[in-house]
């Protein structure tokens, strides 16, 4: 007769019983700290929606309203007469238009410059490149209001003044999109950049067909907070434009408000009107920017 080392079932029983014992445990501890987190989240969201909330639902209060006491959430008296009146009072549509050209081509050109810089600081060793990249993060260490002057005659004597390109050409490169594109290609192995090399990939073909499709969740990320950035941008147009044909939509609101006196009802329904576009764009994309999955490609 043969013996055998495997364990007869009785013995593993006991093994799977106290399995099942714990089980019941782990399970109590797991959602408690699911519940937690589930708990802390929707404080957070309250917490960030309640202003919002606030705001929206004052849009809709009449100008009388808004400062009555005690204050109320719910407007008594909904009405739209604010939305009208700043519709009416300003050219919402051009400005929309004037937004538009700007946060698109500026959005192109930041997410394809960022994209060269942060793949090159990323995958080329050379200690001026790493120079360079200290140089640009430097950058976010000084206050957008130090370089106003210098970037307003340099733009200036480049005969930008008063047109969409001065506005769009100081922004194109942003020190936040390089950093956010070198930090992701650093994650890339290097051996897929030489597996392509060695197959006879020139770099122009690497970059374009490898590393440009793996990087589109970055890109999409970087895509909505620079077309954020450029359609909440104030200062910047308000240096450069004097023409109301090209004024944009925060320089159209600003333009609402009265020297003397400030009609708070026709100014937060223009507020509100502001937001509809920045809503849709990040709806739209949100979808691809969650369900990307990062690490496509990046299996051995």
């Amino acid at each position: 007769m043969t013996t055998t080392d495997m364990p007869r079932r009785a013995d593993a029983a006991p093994g799977r019983a106290v399995s099942r014992k714990r089980s019941p445990g782990a399970r109590t501890g797991g959602l408690r700290r699911a519940v937690s987190a589930t708990t802390l989240l929707w404080i957070l969201a309250c917490l960030y929606g309640l202003p919002v909330l606030w705001f929206i639902l004052s849009s809709l209060k009449p100008a009388g309203d808004l400062f009555s006491y005690p204050l109320s959430l719910i407007p008594h008296h909904p009405t739209l007469s604010g939305y009208l009146t700043a519709w009416r009072s300003a050219n919402f549509s051009q400005y929309f238009v004037n937004t538009t050209i700007v946060c698109v081509i500026t959005t192109i050109l930041t997410v394809g410059a960022s994209c060269c810089t942060g793949y090159a600081l990323a995958k080329y060793d050379n200690r001026w490149l790493k120079a360079f990249f200290l140089c640009i993060l430097a950058t976010t260490m000084l206050p957008s209001e130090v370089m106003l002057a210098p970037e307003f005659l340099v733009v200036r004597n480049l005969g930008l003044y008063n047109s969409f390109g001065g506005i769009i050409l100081p922004a194109v490169l942003t020190a936040t999109g390089c950093f956010m594109f070198r930090q992701f290609f650093l994650t890339i192995p290097d051996e897929l950049v030489e597996a392509a090399r060695i197959d006879g990939a020139r770099e122009l073909s690497i970059f374009l067909r490898i590393m440009v499709p793996l990087s589109r969740p970055i890109m999409l990320t970087l895509a909505i907070l620079s077309f954020q950035w450029r359609w909440n941008d104030y200062i910047w147009p308000l240096l450069m434009l004097n023409d109301p044909n090209k004024f944009t939509v925060q320089i159209g609101i600003q333009s609402i408000v009265g020297a003397q006196n400030i009609n708070w009802s026709v100014l937060l329904g223009a507020s509100v009107i502001s937001m509809i576009p920045l809503i849709l764009v990040f709806l739209v994309f949100q979808r691809y920017v969650m369900g990307a999955d990062i690490n496509a490609g990046l299996k051995d």
